[in-house]
């Protein structure tokens, strides 16, 4: 692929022209064929035909290959969680009622702080074109239904999260066991959750859930403010999620929503984006037993603006969510709603559309240079930009790769060393 780059100049490595490109720009504008952008300071400044490069820049010949903003990695532990069996390197979820086995109910509980951007896996989503994910935050017994605050990354290796925070709380059969083994408790709870921090039940009242620090917190999510995002699949759940959100007006979004299809136009008239996973279409409880591959396609029909985000290990397997919005468009999604999911509607979803998720003049110019159509499995990231630089395309997993391949590069020029003889040798 280098070969298919000019390069003109590199004086400064954040001004550049990407000239020729397929371009896909998540906006109105939707695709421009043959155009090119412009990049100065790190900031798209032109997306048009005939631009011209300024004195320095560097110039990049796409020759017509497909060009979008970095993707969104889903709802995930990325630079959260580095080795899922080690408890030491897990922050995702609070605990503290652990030993004590009582329900802990700390909204304040911020995910983001633990934030490591030299996580390994922070280059290993990089150079799959993924640009940016949103920290979640679990569930588990000694913590709450209401997990806590997540926020969005960017995986440039900065470390702090773009935008504000998101209140994350989940509902269903799965964590019947935090509210009294009854999913109807959980709206008992969350309605006691919200007077309290509405200050309709005095602080230190017997029963009382939040601390003052928690009604602040949840306060913030309450009458349109921080988005809450639910994890919810039984259709059910969905239609009561509705009319608590409606009651409370609180601001939410849907993950997993196994059976939102069923409630679409619903949906739609609330104006809740629902981040599926379109590879979901086998009951994996007894809250997801209509699940279906058109899942997505229904609700986009129906107007609802769709994400995706993985039901499984998605902190390792971020790359995978290109697989998922391609297998939608196989199942009846539009492929522009597929890419949307990816970038603009998660963007415009958790409040960060100003920084990530598209190519406009004014944007941060975090960019990727595809092989071919990104929503094949077959395509590959050729380049990715973050912020105007171009980003090594290297990983701890392609370095143990070459580890491990024979080296063209002897050891004493720098080479890695062998792992141990070829059996040739």
């Amino acid at each position: 692929m280098t070969a298919l780059f000019l390069v003109s100049a590199a004086v400064n490595a954040q001004d550049l022209l990407i000239r020729n490109a397929r371009i896909h720009t998540a906006t109105a504008q939707g695709t421009l064929e043959n155009a090119d952008v412009l990049v100065t300071a790190g900031v798209v400044r032109a997306v048009g035909s005939g631009l011209s490069a300024p004195a320095g820049a560097q110039v990049i010949e796409a020759g017509g290959r497909p060009l979008t903003p970095t993707l969104f990695g889903g709802i995930s532990g990325i630079g959260i969680e580095e080795v899922s069996g080690e408890e030491s390197t897990v922050d995702a979820a609070l605990a503290l009622g652990a030993e004590t086995k009582e329900m802990v109910v700390r909204p304040e509980f911020d995910v983001t702080l633990a934030y490591n951007p030299d996580s390994v896996l922070v280059p290993v989503s990089r150079i799959e074109g993924i640009g940016w994910t949103l920290l979640g935050v679990g569930s588990t017994m000694g913590g709450s239904i209401v997990g806590g605050q997540g926020g969005v990354v960017r995986l440039d290796g900065s470390a702090d999260p773009v935008g504000g925070r998101v209140l994350f709380v989940q509902l269903g059969g799965g964590t019947a066991g935090l509210t009294g083994k009854s999913r109807a408790a959980q709206w008992m709870l969350l309605d006691q959750l919200v007077d309290e921090a509405r200050g309709r039940i005095p602080t230190g009242a017997n029963g009382t859930l939040l601390t003052p620090a928690g009604r602040r917190t949840l306060l913030r999510y309450l009458d349109g403010g921080g988005r809450v995002m639910v994890g919810v699949n039984r259709a059910a759940d969905i239609r009561q999620l509705l009319r608590w959100a409606k009651r409370q007006n609180v601001k939410v979004a849907i993950s997993g929503g196994a059976e939102a299809w069923k409630l679409a136009g619903d949906l739609a008239a609330a104006q809740v984006p629902v981040f599926v996973d379109p590879l979901g279409n086998l009951p994996s409880s007894f809250d997801s037993i209509h699940s279906n591959f058109e899942n997505a396609m229904r609700l986009a029909a129906a107007g609802v603006q769709v994400g995706f985000s993985q039901a499984g290990d998605a902190s390792h397997n971020a790359r995978k969510i290109r697989q998922l919005a391609g297998n939608a468009v196989a199942h009846g999604l539009p492929w522009e709603k597929g890419l949307a999911g990816l970038t603009s509607v998660p963007a415009q979803a958790l409040g960060v559309a100003d920084k990530v998720g598209s190519i406009a003049v004014g944007q941060r110019a975090d960019l990727v240079l595809w092989n071919g159509d990104p929503l094949e499995v077959n395509a590959v990231a050729l380049q990715v930009w973050m912020g105007g630089r171009a980003l090594p395309m290297r990983s701890r997993q392609t370095e143990l790769r070459d580890r491990y391949l024979r080296s063209e590069t002897p050891r004493e020029q720098g080479g890695l060393p062998r792992a141990y003889p070829a059996i040739d040798e």
